[in-house]
């Protein structure tokens, strides 16, 4: 019984581990976003656009 308890306390500090790891590496991971850019009409769409 108690091989089994401490086997089962390893498992679990093996998956904690893991998880601290991960979770670090996916917080310095740096993310970036795309700038946002302007839709382009067509001269079909210009006129039926409402700004014009």
């Amino acid at each position: 019984m108690k091989v089994i308890f401490i086997i089962c306390i390893i498992i679990v500090i093996i998956v904690l581990l893991l998880s601290v790891l991960t979770t670090n590496k996916a917080y310095q991971y740096k993310h970036t976003v795309d700038p946002i850019k302007k839709p382009e009409y067509d001269d079909e769409e210009k006129e039926h656009h409402p700004s014009n």
